[in-house]
C-alpha cells in the first residue's frame, strides 16, 4: 500500500477504488447489456426504478446515484417512450411524479439479470462468493449510513445558510 493511500482518509481511499471497480464492472457487463439497447444511464435507472422498495422520484434516483437530475430524466424519458417504466402521481408531491417498472421493464431487467449472471459466474470461477456476498453486504451498509449521515450533513447546512 503506497503512502498517499495511507495520507488519506479511508472514505476517500474507498470511493477511488469504488470507482476504479465501477469502471470494470461495466466493461465487464457491457456484453450482457448489449441485447436490449440500453446505454448505461438507461440501463442504471431502470435497475433503480426495478429494484426500488418503493417507486422513486427522478431526484430521488439522483441523490442516490450521486447524478444531476436532469441526466436522470433524460434516461427516464427514453425508459417512458420504450414502454419500460411508467409514472404515477406522486401523493407527496404535486410535479415529482413516481417511478414505477412495466412488466416489459421488469422481464428486460430481469433477463439481463440473467445474462449478467451467466456471464459473471464464467468470470468469477475460483473467486470466494461469500467473500464477494460479504462485500456487497458491507458495501450496503456503508451506502445506507452515509445516505443517512449526507442527509443529516445537508439539513444542518441548510439551517446555517437559511
Amino acid at each position: 500500500m503506497s503512502t498517499r493511500w495511507k495520507a488519506r482518509h479511508p472514505l476517500a481511499g474507498l470511493s477511488d477504488e469504488v470507482i476504479r471497480l465501477n469502471g470494470r464492472l461495466k466493461s465487464l457487463f457491457a456484453d450482457a447489456r448489449r441485447p436490449d439497447g440500453l446505454g448505461d444511464s438507461e440501463l442504471t435507472v431502470l435497475n433503480a426504478v426495478v429494484e426500488a422498495e418503493r417507486p422513486p422520484t427522478v431526484s430521488q434516483i439522483g441523490r442516490s446515484l450521486g447524478q444531476p437530475r436532469q441526466i436522470v430524466q433524460r434516461a427516464a424519458n427514453s425508459l417512458i417512450d420504450a414502454g419500460l417504466i411508467e409514472t404515477q402521481p406522486n401523493p407527496d408531491h404535486k410535479r415529482a411524479v413516481l417511478l414505477c417498472p412495466t412488466k416489459l421493464g421488469t422481464d428486460k431487467k430481469r433477463a439481463f439479470d440473467a445474462r449478467a449472471d451467466a456471464l459473471a459466474a464464467a468470470i468469477a470461477g475460483g473467486m470466494d462468493a461469500q467473500q464477494i456476498e460479504a462485500a456487497a453486504a458491507a458495501l450496503r451498509v456503508l451506502r445506507k449510513d452515509l445516505e443517512v449521515r449526507l442527509r443529516e450533513y445537508e439539513r444542518a447546512n441548510d439551517a446555517v445558510g437559511a
